[in-house]
């Protein structure tokens, strides 16, 4: 990559844009999040990425959407638009998962999800399929320019998908937007190969990472030269549920595979057909990405944004996970195959972090979707499934505890940091096969308490939620128990649970709540499930069915029977802190 001169900010108004000289913008990136220039905020790392290969690119944050006069404020971008919801799906963002309105956005300037102070009707910074709307009336402001959506709503929201919201199902973004692209995945390697195409005036027809849409005039031409998977259609999902469940194993699977074939499925009127993957970047490619001249701060319009309050201080390791949990999107976004940045990588950015004017002497997290996966890699190619976890350890993964543990006592070594904390998730079972790094880690790098995410305690529901064995907490418990008393240390964990998923009944929570208190386990987090679009829990939510065996399976479907779910950990809670309070 070659790297552009930057300005301390992408321009994120018209005076900005002038400021720099220009007269035009090549590409507008519009996002639902106050604009963070900073590489765990995606519309940063495309919009550097995009600099980075000679593109001016302007930000476009948290426009107005009651008119179309915001999205005029650059002109017409000379490439298309690039618009993303942000890093939240704009309805997990606004609403609770009992679907209670948010009103606290971590994305926004002071985390006030509104543009005024007081909470005002359509007034919320990021409105309600985010996508959709900024599609809308960036067609409106200038309908001749290609408009193409990414980030991590229009990737899940990619195929009929279910919203939690209106409690119904939808057709793909793509068709309601009548936007001309969608992105799935991490879409570096699209967005650049679209924007080549663009400036050279050719189609964007099979770019890898894509969806497009068409008509049944078209269905010939479109599949002629591909192997076809098709999925059940719109109108045939809502007549039986059933498909639903089938639709989202099919794409589970095809993903799983990285397959070739264009999946398709229609949606009423037009066909959406999805391209094979883009490749993960390789680890020269990530180096590049990340290093890139990154301000490291909130712009100045967005004042405090408390997301990157959070993760400002914080390096990215590793992306991707191999755990496909069934409530979880990552393997579906990021891929189900892991890459990871060199060392030398990632103490360069460490050493970016150590100049900020605001640090302290504490990284505060070396992680990613699952940080222990930093250094993991399979023995094989071309596995078709990427499900390393599901019925244990698989013996085909590669799991050398040294990469991790050799770059924790690097970074620490780095002058001027005092601490290197591990704040991202950590797999159990992984921890359990590499014991000097769980030690170093309990020891030296734990904010606190360490982060666990059992999910649940119970069998089936934990075969349901795609993850292995319930004795996986109670043998890590007890290993950490028995290094801190070799050590003289008491280490502390904070678990976090999850009620109502498909599957779990009240009788499963009562019983998960006194093998909680059996293990002598602290339970401060805990959500009901939430059903998000693409995710196998949320197609069990709705079908009702089994994700295995196809057969019918119990679901809490009405808010008193979640409630019930809930306030079996909320008297758990309650209990302890009596108890606390008594002991005191």
């Amino acid at each position: 990559m070659k790297q552009s001169e930057t300005a301390p900010f992408l321009p994120a108004s018209s005076q900005e844009m002038r400021d720099r000289g220009w007269d035009y913008v090549d590409v507008i990136l519009v996002t639902g999040d106050a604009y963070v220039d900073h590489p765990a905020f995606g519309v940063a790392l495309i919009g550097r990425l995009l600099e980075s290969h000679g593109y001016r690119v302007a930000i476009l944050a948290q426009p107005r959407y009651d008119s179309v006069e915001s999205f005029k404020e650059f002109g017409p971008p000379r490439l298309f638009w690039g618009i993303t919801a942000g890093n939240l799906d704009s309805i997990v963002a606004n609403y609770s998962g009992n679907g209670k309105v948010r009103d606290v956005d971590q994305y926004s300037p002071s985390g006030n999800p509104y543009f005024a102070e007081k909470k005002t009707k359509n007034e919320r910074r990021r409105p309600d399929r985010a996508t959709v709307r900024y599609a809308n009336l960036a067609r409106s402001a200038y309908s001749d320019i290609p408009v193409i959506l990414g980030g991590i709503e229009a990737s899940l929201r990619r195929f009929v998908h279910y919203d939690y919201q209106q409690k119904k199902l939808r057709a793909s973004v793509l068709t309601d937007s009548k936007a001309d692209l969608l992105v799935y995945g991490m879409g570096e390697r699209a967005v650049l190969e679209i924007a080549q195409r663009l400036s050279e005036g050719r189609s964007l027809n099979g770019v890898p990472g894509t969806c497009c849409r068409f008509n049944d005039g078209r269905f010939a031409d479109m599949t002629a030269d591909h192997e076809n998977v098709i999925l059940p259609s719109f109108t045939e999902i809502e007549e039986n549920k059933q498909l639903f469940l089938n639709a989202e194993l099919l794409i589970d699977k095809h993903a799983g595979s990285y397959g070739e074939s264009l999946v398709l499925q229609r949606q009423q009127a037009l066909w959406v057909a999805q391209y094979p993957p883009a490749q993960p970047l390789d680890q020269t490619e990530l180096d590049e990405l990340y290093s890139l001249d990154f301000v490291r701060k909130a712009h100045p319009s967005a004042g405090d944004v408390p997301a990157y309050e959070m993760i400002r201080h914080s390096v990215t390791i590793v992306r991707g996970c191999f755990g496909n949990c069934s409530f979880c999107a990552i393997s579906r976004h990021q891929g189900p195959v892991v890459s990871w940045r060199s060392e030398n990588s990632i103490l360069r950015e460490v050493e970016k972090v150590v100049k900020m004017d605001d640090f302290r002497g504490t990284i505060s997290d070396l992680g990613g979707p699952t940080a222990n996966m930093y250094g993991v890699s399979c023995r094989i190619n071309g596995c078709p499934r990427h499900d390393c976890l599901q019925k244990g350890i698989c013996r085909h993964l590669k799991v050398d505890e040294d990469f991790l543990l050799n770059l924790l006592r690097n970074v620490q070594k780095v002058k001027k940091v005092k601490n290197v904390f591990v704040s991202s998730g950590l797999r159990m079972e992984l921890l359990l096969k590499t014991p000097k790094l769980l030690a170093e880690i309990l020891d030296s790098h734990t904010p606190g308490a360490m982060k666990i995410a059992p999910e649940h305690t119970e069998k089936n529901v934990l075969r349901l939620m795609h993850k292995h064995g319930e004795d996986i907490l109670p043998q890590f418990l007890q290993t950490c128990r028995d290094l801190g008393r070799e050590r003289g240390k008491r280490y502390l964990f904070t678990p976090y649970f999850i009620s109502a998923h498909p599957g779990c009944t009240l009788e499963d929570m009562k019983s998960l709540a006194a093998k909680v208190r059996e293990l002598g386990l602290m339970v401060k987090q805990f959500q009901d499930f939430t059903p998000t679009p693409g995710t196998l829990s949320t197609a069990m939510f709705v079908s009702g069915l089994d994700r295995d065996t196809l057969k019918p399976l119990y679901v809490a479907l009405k808010d008193a029977d979640r409630r019930k779910q809930r306030q079996v950990l909320e008297r758990f809670i309650d209990r302890r802190r009596q108890r606390n309070k008594k002991g005191k």
